[in-house]
């Protein structure tokens, strides 16, 4: 580790919930990006590792992976612009001497486009976990040892890590395999991982599949997004979907009103003047699928009670409250 990153760790570790140096050039916390867990506000984690020369974040909660100036960027952007500087500054020392923001040169990656690996309808045990939950098991695959498939496309899990069976969610952008999301069928406190191939390939499932000239409903997960015409899902936190061609968002999250992180979000959703879904209060399901098992027309429901603006915030304080 240089000194600028543990210079700028210092700098943010008491912005970070819980924050601990766990040993030289390893610490740990609360994942400021997912929130960690809901109900263990002892769970941390979040960690900052090194790499080589660099360092890199990590939620085994969320998934997000990342490097540590790209962590900075997210967490603040103020702080990350004076990192930049301060790690790229020593190559001009002259005094006097004006030191421009360095431009980074990436070699055009190479990813892979199918996946070797059966599909859900072709295995027992993910057909019947998939088609219970009324999803079709022809659009997801099935992995006897998830991590070792991960890393045979990319090394991200240590020997350490268990062998376990995960349905296997692909993340597809112009048609390239850019990531996974691997859902767990066993009992396990890490529900969903995600792993992105490449860091700068976008954290959405669907991308290839809808029309940018409509409005395209944004969900929670890529379960969700299967039951709406015209849809993504978000494999992480919320991002800037406008990056990726889908000008006309319509937000629909979890009905889940006592949550602080969804109220949040559906808050910072109304303040920036896009459409979000409020979900109407005969609607007692949390998610889209759990509607969906218990006999709802989700696609006339999001689409009735879509709203924006003053009318938006009226229905949310309104929804607050059931």
């Amino acid at each position: 580790m240089n000194l600028v990153d543990s210079k700028f760790i210092g700098v943010i570790s008491a912005r970070l919930e819980k924050f601990k140096k766990v040993k030289n050039n390893l610490y740990n916390f609360r994942c400021p990006i997912c929130g960690d867990s809901k109900k263990n506000k002892s769970k941390t984690r979040g960690y900052l590792y090194n790499v080589k020369a660099d360092i890199n974040f990590r939620c085994h909660n969320c998934g997000a992976s990342m490097t540590f100036s790209n962590f900075l960027k997210q967490l603040d952007p103020v702080i990350h612009k004076q990192y930049v500087f301060e790690r790229f500054k020593n190559n001009s020392t002259g005094r006097g001497t004006v030191v421009e923001e360095p431009t980074f040169k990436f070699e055009t990656p190479k990813f892979k486009t199918k996946i070797s690996l059966p599909l859900c309808s072709e295995v027992q045990r993910g057909r019947e976990y998939l088609e219970r939950r009324r999803l079709d098991p022809k659009k997801f695959y099935w992995a006897e040892d998830f991590t070792g498939f991960v890393n045979s496309i990319k090394p991200t899990f240590g020997s350490h890590v268990p062998k376990e069976p995960r349905i296997i969610i692909p993340l597809y952008h112009n048609k390239n395999l850019i990531g996974v999301q691997g859902r767990s069928v066993n009992p396990s406190p890490v529900k969903y991982i995600t792993t992105i191939f490449h860091d700068d390939a976008p954290k959405i499932y669907g991308l290839d599949n809808i029309r940018r000239d409509a409005p395209v409903f944004v969900t929670e997960g890529p379960f969700d997004s299967t039951f709406l015409l015209n849809s993504i899902a978000m494999c992480g936190a919320d991002g800037d979907v406008g990056k990726w061609g889908v000008s006309t968002p319509v937000w629909v999250y979890d009905n889940e009103p006592r949550s602080k992180e969804i109220t949040s979000r559906i808050s910072s959703t109304i303040d920036r003047g896009d459409k979000v879904v409020i979900w109407p209060s005969n609607i007692h399901e949390k998610d889209i699928n759990d509607m969906v098992l218990a006999g709802h027309d989700v696609q006339s429901i999001v689409e009735l009670n879509t709203y924006e603006g003053l009318e938006a915030n009226l229905k949310f304080t309104t929804w607050k409250r059931i």
